[in-house]
């Protein structure tokens, strides 16, 4: 056992890739737990949440990222999207939620799970 893998809390940290492997922008979504925790690079921070949607069950890392839409009255059709890729949109019935938090407005008393990442070297590392 290297000392990097002594370092690791057993069963509770898991290293899912490297920095390179999830460039800005992309995610990936990894076997741990029962319906699999995806991590996501938004512009350099990475965040993990749980693959599983409390509304109706949904695979929620299969859905589409983007930002939260807004408005503004001084743009045509009222609305602008604010944050970029820091949002996650279930594919089944698209309810959104805020990736660093889990946090959602279509039901505040619902959240998703989210999960602490931290990277070590070149090492993305999930707490779940």
């Amino acid at each position: 056992m290297t000392e990097k893998e002594k370092r690791l809390a057993r069963g509770r940290e898991h290293v899912v890739a490297t920095t390179d492997e999830i460039p800005p922008g992309e995610h990936k979504v990894f076997p741990i737990g029962r319906y699999g925790v995806g991590v996501y690079n938004v512009k350099g921070t990475f965040y993990a949440i749980a693959n599983y949607c409390p509304h109706e069950g949904g695979p929620l890392c299969f859905g589409r990222t983007k930002g939260q839409t807004v408005s503004a009255p001084e743009r045509p059709g009222g609305a602008a999207e604010v944050r970029d890729g820091e949002f996650i949109y279930c594919p089944w019935h698209q309810w959104g939620f805020e990736l660093a938090t889990g946090t959602t407005t279509v039901k505040p008393e619902w959240s998703i799970r989210t999960y602490p990442v931290r990277v070590d070297g070149s090492n993305v590392i999930v707490s779940a």
